[in-house]
C-alpha cells in the first residue's frame, strides 16, 4: 500500500472527504440527468457557505476571549489571545475545522438538491400505511390527537413549535462549535462526519419509503392547532412544493418528506456525540431533554409519524458509531492506541 493512501487512511476526514465526494457527485448527476439545476438553500444567516464561516469566525472570538481571560488575567487579554493562537491553533488544526465544515456544506446541500427530486423521480407514496400503524401502537387513536387533547393546543403548540425550529439555527451552530472550540480534531472530526452522514442516510430514506408526513397528508387533523413558527414553516414548505412543480428550473426547492425524521436523527446524533465524548454533564442532559421535546413536537405538530421518529433514532445511531470509526473514536481504536503507546520504551 502506497505511503501516501496510508496516510489518506489514518486522516481523521478521510471518511467524511470521500462522503461529501460521493453525495456531492450524486446530486451533480442527478442535476444534470433532470435538467435542473444545483440549489443553495438560503436559511439562518444565509446561504450556508455564508452562514458556516461566519459561525466559525464568530464562536473562535467567542470562545478565544475567555480561555485568555482565565490564563492570562483580564488585564491582559488580548497579549493572551494573540499567545493561545500562536500556541494553539496551527495551519493544521485551521484545514482540519475548515474540512469539517466544507464536508458539512456539501453533504448538507446535496441532501437539500436530492431530496428537492423526489417528485422527479418517484410518485408513490407511504402515509397511509405509517398512518395505520400510527393507530396500532395508539391502540386505535391518532398519536397527534392524544397529544392535543393531553397537552391542550395553546401554550404547548407555540412551545413545542418555538422548540422544533430552534432545530434550523442549532444543527450549524453545533457543528462550528465542536469543530472551533474542542481541542482535540479528531472528536471535532466524529462529529462533523456524524452529522454529514445523517444528511446522506437520510436522503436514503426519503427514496426508500416515500412520504409526505401528517400534516400535509391529512391536514384536518391540525386545522385547530394556532398559527406557530411550525405551521408558517410548512406553509413555507408547501409554497416551495407547488413553486418547484410549476417550474423546476426556478430557484424554488421541494422539501417535504416524511421517513425518516431528520429532526430527530441529527438531535439525537447531538445528545448521543455528547454522552459518548464526554462534554459536560449539564450540555448532555439539556440535549437529551431537547430530544424528547423534539420526538414530541414531531408527532404533535404532525411533521412526522412514529415510524418516523424510530427510523430517525436508527439512522442518529447510526451516524454516530459510525462517524467514531471512520475518525478514530470508538473505545477499541483509543485501547489499541494506548496499548501501543505503553509498548514504545521512552529514549535516555
Amino acid at each position: 500500500m502506497p505511503r501516501w493512501f496510508r496516510a489518506f487512511l489514518s486522516w481523521p476526514y478521510a471518511f467524511a472527504f470521500c462522503l461529501s465526494v460521493g453525495v456531492g457527485a450524486t446530486a451533480i448527476y442527478f442535476s444534470q440527468h433532470l435538467d435542473v439545476g444545483l440549489k443553495d438553500p438560503e436559511g439562518f444567516l444565509g446561504p450556508a457557505y455564508i452562514r458556516l464561516p461566519m459561525l466559525g469566525v464568530l464562536l473562535f472570538a467567542a470562545g478565544l476571549a475567555p480561555q485568555a481571560i482565565q490564563r492570562y488575567g483580564i488585564k491582559h487579554v488580548f497579549s493572551g489571545m494573540r499567545n493561545i493562537v500562536r500556541d494553539e491553533w496551527t495551519l493544521k488544526r485551521v484545514g482540519y475545522a475548515a474540512t469539517g465544515m466544507v464536508s458539512f456544506y456539501v453533504c448538507y446541500v446535496s441532501y437539500r438538491n436530492l431530496k428537492s427530486y423526489l417528485p422527479e423521480l418517484t410518485n408513490t407514496l407511504h402515509d397511509r400505511a405509517l398512518l395505520q400503524l400510527d393507530h396500532v401502537l395508539f391502540f386505535g387513536n391518532n398519536p397527534a390527537e392524544v397529544l392535543h387533547s393531553v397537552l391542550g393546543t395553546t401554550i404547548a403548540a407555540q412551545v413545542l413549535a418555538v422548540l422544533y425550529v430552534l432545530y434550523l439555527p442549532v444543527v450549524p451552530i453545533t457543528v462550528a462549535a465542536v469543530l472551533v472550540l474542542h481541542r482535540d480534531v479528531t472528536v471535532g472530526a466524529w462529529y462533523a462526519t456524524a452529522v454529514s452522514l445523517n444528511w446522506v442516510l437520510g436522503v436514503v430514506s426519503y427514496y426508500s419509503l416515500p412520504t409526505l408526513g401528517p400534516a400535509f397528508y391529512e391536514p384536518q387533523r391540525f386545522a385547530d392547532l394556532p398559527d406557530n413558527g411550525a405551521t408558517q414553516l410548512q406553509m413555507s414548505l408547501l409554497r416551495g412544493a407547488f413553486g418547484y412543480k410549476e417550474d423546476p428550473q426556478g430557484d424554488k426547492i421541494f422539501g417535504i418528506a416524511g421517513f425518516a425524521s431528520l429532526h430527530v436523527s441529527v438531535v439525537f446524533t447531538l445528545a448521543l456525540f455528547l454522552h459518548y465524548a464526554g462534554i459536560a454533564r449539564a450540555i448532555r442532559y439539556v440535549a437529551w431533554i431537547y430530544l424528547a421535546f423534539t420526538i414530541t413536537a414531531t408527532l404533535y405538530l404532525g411533521w412526522h409519524y412514529v415510524a418516523d421518529d424510530l427510523g430517525g433514532l436508527l439512522i442518529g445511531w447510526v451516524a454516530v458509531a459510525v462517524g467514531a470509526w471512520a475518525t478514530g473514536n470508538t473505545r477499541w481504536q483509543k485501547r489499541r492506541r494506548l496499548e501501543a503507546a505503553d509498548q514504545v520504551e521512552p529514549v535516555s
